[in-house]
């Protein structure tokens, strides 16, 4: 995820895992009552980093318990004192950020140079909310002088949020601060394949929060699917793809809990003729987010050119990707890391070979790197088709995976058409010069997050999130803290006087 907040250039830190590696909630850490444990596997070597709690039911319950416990004390501190304590988590991130890099590059493989910026992009998001803590208002309704009539708005309880393998310190981190500045406890459930840093999140922060305010559970399915059903939850948010965003959705039903789901991505960029060929193709490349392996719910993985300019963008395209180089994530230099599972690996060599077999021609990457030092890890060079029709399966089913399609257009009606024809709606990135063109193009496309000349970034305040089966909310802004809370309306009628 590229941010608008700005860079600070740190060096990472040695790997220094945590030490606890069970359940935290109350306060305190808990081995799983599931009793298992299962390992968390470095991508990049396809080594164990160590054995994590894996959580069953049992262990929500006693999270959920805890939580709801805490309740009533914290939506009752007052709004400026949240506030206050999520601006020392904010600060203890900061000075934290090249350490727990160093977790997440190991953890989820993503670059350490790149992962520093997710510490720094959480502490922003939490600061963000701390100084919206008193934006919590209500409204007045004219009744006449007989009666007031006033809303107020209240958090809704327990808030269970289920975060992925991406940017697993970053989501942990910064997707907390909305619901806990507005008077929520919380329920983290970490993605078992990369669930090391929260857990530090939690070595790091437990004392800081009241006990059972902020709760950190990992685990698999099971463990998602109780907190998604538990009674005493009373919303539930999602980062994830879109088969889990329709199941969350389907067992939050059985207790009517809202949900907030960020969903995936099918997203589209579009270049006309008239956009200069070399920054096209900065946006085609850099818009991929090649440094994390395409694995990005925002990435523009359908590249729309003008035939105009088509040649000369590809050419230059075949000269930017040369930076992404697959290599070690926790080693400085690297641009570029490693897919996150054997079983993510797996698929998206699936979808490759599927575009070979549908006919799209292979214009760079393809395979594993010949570097014998990656032997073992699950990296994939990154991948670039041409020739790529709108029925192949590479250009209607999220890949999550450095694969880019790239199409050439002439008729603007068709390719319009074609940009819609998925069934997602997350991200869209038109390049012109045309102010006409750009609007009208903004207008036509349907996706709920759109850049004009830019792309990848993200900008704290402005609403994030999808049309159509991408998602269902929007996070990074104000609304997004309001969604945390419930709207109460109280009538007073006033004694006339005597």
């Amino acid at each position: 995820m590229n941010t608008a907040v700005p860079r600070k250039t740190l060096q990472a830190e040695p790997l220094k895992l945590p030490e606890r590696r069970d359940a935290f909630y109350g306060g305190e850490w808990h081995k799983p009552k599931s009793g298992r444990y299962a390992d968390s596997i470095n991508p990049g070597t396809a080594e164990s980093l160590g054995a994590v709690a894996d959580c069953g039911s049992a262990d929500i319950d006693a999270a959920v318990a805890t939580a709801r416990q805490a309740f009533d004390g914290w939506r009752n501190t007052p709004p400026l004192e949240r506030a206050r304590l999520l601006k020392r988590i904010a600060n203890v991130l900061r000075d934290n950020a090249e350490e727990l890099a160093m977790i997440d590059a190991a953890d989820c493989g993503n670059p350490v140079a790149e992962m520093v910026m997710d510490a720094t992009v959480a502490a922003a998001q939490i600061e963000f909310y701390a100084g919206l803590v008193t934006e919590m208002k209500g409204a007045s309704i004219p009744m006449g002088p007989g009666a007031v009539n006033f809303t107020v708005r209240e958090p809704r309880g327990v808030v269970g949020r289920i975060i992925p393998f991406n940017h697993p310190f970053m989501f942990c981190a910064g997707k907390a601060g909305a619901p806990l500045a507005t008077g929520n406890t919380v329920v983290m459930k970490p993605p078992e394949q990369a669930p090391l840093s929260s857990l530090r999140l939690a070595e790091l922060i437990g004392g800081i929060l009241p006990p059972g305010v902020f709760n950190v559970v990992p685990g698999g399915r099971e463990a998602g699917a109780a907190l998604t059903t538990h009674k005493d939850v009373a919303m539930i948010a999602l980062i994830g793809s879109v088969p889990t965003g329709r199941a969350v959705m389907k067992a939050a039903a059985d207790t009517l809990k809202p949900v907030m789901l960020e969903l995936g991505g099918k997203n589209a960029l579009i270049a006309y003729p008239d956009a200069d060929p070399d920054d096209v193709a900065g946006g085609v490349v850099g818009g991929m987010n090649f440094t994390w392996c395409g694995q990005s719910c925002g990435s523009t993985s359908r590249a729309f050119i003008h035939e105009s300019i088509y040649d000369a963008v590809l050419a230059k395209v075949k000269t930017r990707i040369a930076h992404f180089k697959p290599g070690i994530a926790t080693d400085r230099s690297t641009t570029m890391g490693a897919i996150i599972s054997k079983t993510q690996y797996e698929r998206i060599l699936g979808f490759i070979d599927s575009a070979k077999q549908e006919g799209a021609a292979l214009f760079h990457g393809g395979g594993h790197p010949a570097d014998p030092a990656l032997a073992k890890g699950y990296f994939i060079e990154p991948t670039v088709f041409v020739d790529v029709q709108p029925t192949m399966r590479i250009a209607r089913e999220e890949i999550f995976g450095p694969v880019l399609s790239i199409f050439k257009w002439n008729d603007e009606a068709k390719m319009l058409a074609e940009v819609n024809a998925v069934e997602y709606g997350l991200t869209a990135s038109i390049w012109t010069n045309d102010l006409s063109t750009a609007h009208r193009t903004a207008g036509a496309v349907q996706a709920g997050f759109v850049w004009i000349n830019e792309v990848g970034k993200h900008f704290l305040g402005t609403p994030f999130g999808g049309f159509k089966q991408s998602g269902i909310g929007r996070e990074e802004c104000i609304e997004e803290m309001l969604a945390y809370t419930q709207e109460k309306n109280i009538h007073v009628k006033l004694r006339p006087p005597k």
